[in-house]
């Protein structure tokens, strides 16, 4: 048998082991690509979830210090001395801390709307310290403020990790309908079941 002969079954091994190599690289340059896609996800979900929740807990010693200082009615105020001071301070400190890891991970928009929120919270913040004067009419409009720079930022953040539906619930009353008497207490009381 001539090479000429066995030109036709030396083409198509090379034609088959080229479009096999090429099946393969593609395929695991796609698989690598997904891989380090979830992976990052995973780390923004964490961050965004982290840093939302450590705002969370400073607001909600802000407001029950707030009560203290006759801002508002939640149910559990809490004195503003050295200890609870300190609390609010370390809270702070956690956002600060978490804020990083959102301004690394994140995308333009929910870094901008992770600061709002991050104004909004000091200003709670300043309120519940008496480093702002103000009344409760005061300590209403920046606690308004600061639920719609946090709806926001859980937009922003649900958005950039393709999470679908909206995120606001449809029922927002308050207080809960179970509730056979409602207390005489304002709405942000109650920030941390929202």
């Amino acid at each position: 048998m001539s090479i000429v002969d066995q030109l036709p079954a030396l083409v198509g091994v090379v034609v088959g082991a080229a479009m096999s190599f090429t099946s393969t690289s593609l395929t695991e340059r796609s698989r690598w690509r997904r891989s380090q896609a979830v992976r990052w996800d995973e780390r923004r979900l964490a961050a965004y979830s982290d840093y939302g929740t450590a705002v969370k807990d400073m607001v909600l010693l802000a407001n029950r210090i707030a009560a203290a200082r006759g801002l508002n009615t939640h149910p559990q105020p809490l004195d503003p001395d050295d200890e609870a001071l300190a609390m609010l301070a370390k809270a702070a400190t956690q956002c600060s801390v978490l804020s990083e890891t959102v301004r690394l991970l994140g995308n333009t928009d929910t870094i901008t709307a992770a600061r709002t929120m991050n104004h909004q919270a000091w200003q709670l913040e300043w309120f519940a310290r008496g480093q702002l004067d103000g009344d409760s009419a005061a300590w209403d409009k920046a606690f308004q403020d600061y639920k719609a720079a946090r709806d926001e930022y859980l937009r922003c953040a649900r958005q950039h990790l393709q999470v679908t539906g909206s995120g606001t619930p449809h029922d927002r009353t308050w207080p809960p309908r179970w509730l056979p008497t409602p207390p005489a207490a304002d709405e942000q009381n109650h920030a941390e079941h929202e």
